[in-house]
């Protein structure tokens, strides 16, 4: 597969994945200007969105990328996808079981005592997120997109539709009608948040039985020899994916635990995880990116010129990132709106978090050279030494500056997983990355946002738009002139360049 099959493949799994993100996060509009969802509402749900990804990876404890590896390199492709089936099938009513024993431990670790409930629907979000795991993978490896996009946006729209039902159609209907059918449906009494959860439940169902194709083994048996090998695989990625949600989501919970007695936890949380999604528009190209890219690094690894084919996708990448961190920035002033006014204390954080993921979505590029090779175990050293970054400065932070530490600490954490990953794979899978030109356009973006940021705290809202369009246009002008040849080689970009 080339990098032009890559670019291809990421647009198809990208706007699968953007469409549907992007309409999932529509709901934050929707929650933060809805009069029945409280901002300390919305930091519930931010800590139970925390702890549904951590569970999510130790559900799958690494065999979706085990699958990734062995399913290319097997003599019997069939065989190894029925193992990987059977397995996580066992496994997850397993671990169901043992989550719904612990769902007090639960609330406490994620201070929602006060509604227990909310961990108790969350255990079957994480066990039907997990089923869905290896079907999902299937279609990326066997390079279906167009299903994959389908089956994706179609089970949001169910989730955004269940939200709209419970939220929207049913409390004016209760309202008038205390006994009609509707009250079957919506409790005045209850939180909010349950709702967000069954309608995810909802939508996971619907995935579930559009995916059943590809969800039942054929055959109804387990290699264990090949078993062991993808454990063997999989252990470290368990224990990475562990250390990357502390570093990713963990924050909200942190929030919870070491914010100051006087401050109300869930509004902070709720601000704070608000505010994380204006940096949606990075996050979710690096999402697409990665589902497109992970199977087509492994395939690529057999080929002999796959170093030089890895610098020139990182270089892309960054190119890409260092204009939407301005588009992004340059357009807060309408951006805000985003969340509702009362939500804008954490407007501040935006900037930060932008930064923060992009050096988390380059350091995903570098980590190819131990996901390729035989030093998986470098990507856990990596990954522990970012989650005790995070939670270091977050212990410092949080108690004197609450979520603008969360932000500091998630830049810390990423930008140095992001040279400790660059330096060690150098010595051990050299890539013939530009790196002092993609630092240079990396460090630009940087200024530029820092001049329009000091911009936005002076300036009226038009001149603000004005500024910040002009600097984007100055900075995607020059790097159409500078990178010209490169640009040509792109799909799309190329026959716009001639």
């Amino acid at each position: 597969m080339s990098v032009k099959a890559l670019a291809s493949q990421t647009v198809y799994y990208g706007i699968s994945s953007i469409a549907a993100k992007f309409i999932n996060y529509l709901l934050t509009p929707y929650l933060t200007y809805n009069a029945l969802f409280s901002v300390s509402d919305n930091g519930k749900m931010s800590a139970v969105y925390s702890l549904i990804p951590m569970l999510n990876i130790l559900f799958t404890y690494g065999m979706e990328s085990a699958y990734f590896r062995f399913v290319n390199k097997s003599a019997s492709p069939e065989e190894t996808t029925n193992t990987t089936q059977i397995t996580l099938l066992f496994t997850t009513v397993v671990f169901s079981v043992g989550m719904w024993v612990a769902t007090p431990w639960l609330a406490t670790v994620a201070s929602l005592q006060a509604v227990p409930a909310l961990i108790s629907l969350s255990i079957v979000i994480i066990a039907t997120d997990t089923l869905c795991a290896i079907p999902f993978a299937r279609l990326r490896n066997e390079g279906r997109p167009l299903l994959f996009a389908f089956i994706r946006v179609s089970s949001i729209l169910i989730n955004i539709g269940a939200v709209l039902f419970f939220l929207s159609l049913c409390p004016p209907l209760v309202t008038k009608n205390p006994q009609g059918w509707a009250s079957y449906f919506y409790n005045p009494a209850t939180n909010p948040v349950v709702y967000i959860l069954l309608a995810n439940i909802v939508q996971n169902i619907v995935t579930l039985l559009l995916l059943q194709k590809w969800f039942w083994p054929t055959r109804w048996q387990i290699n264990t020899s090949l078993l062991k090998n993808m454990l063997w695989y999989a252990l470290p990625m368990l224990v990475a994916g562990l250390g990357g949600m502390v570093n990713e989501t963990f924050d909200r919970l942190m929030l919870g635990w070491w914010l100051p007695s006087t401050v109300d936890h869930d509004v902070e949380r709720g601000i704070y995880g608000a505010c994380y999604k204006i940096s949606l528009f990075v996050t979710l190209f690096i999402q697409a990116f990665r589902m497109g890219a992970e199977p087509f690094f492994f395939k690529q690894a057999k080929q002999a010129n796959a170093p030089e084919t890895y610098a020139k996708v990182t270089y892309y990448f960054v190119l890409l990132m260092a204009l939407i961190f301005i588009a992004v920035v340059a357009n807060m002033p309408i951006l805000q709106y985003f969340v509702a006014p009362k939500y804008w204390r954490g407007l501040p954080i935006v900037p930060i978090l932008l930064l923060a993921n992009i050096c988390l979505g380059i350091y995903y590029n570098l980590s190819v050279w131990y996901k390729v090779t035989q030093h998986v175990l470098y990507g856990t050293y990596i990954t522990f030494i970012g989650c005790g970054i995070t939670l270091l400065v977050n212990y410092i932070g949080i108690p004197i500056f609450g979520f603008m530490a969360c932000a500091v600490a998630t830049l810390s954490c990423y930008s140095i997983m992001m040279f400790l990953s660059y330096i060690w794979g150098q010595k051990k899978y050299p890539i013939p990355y530009a790196t002092k030109t993609l630092g240079a356009y990396l460090l630009a973006s940087i200024v530029l946002v820092a001049l329009l940021y000091t911009v936005q705290q002076r300036a009226t809202v038009w001149v603000q738009l004005i500024a910040g369009w002009a600097v984007l246009f100055a900075f995607t002008g020059f790097l159409l002139w500078k990178e010209r040849a490169e640009m040509k080689k792109l799909p799309l970009i190329g026959k716009f360049l001639g």
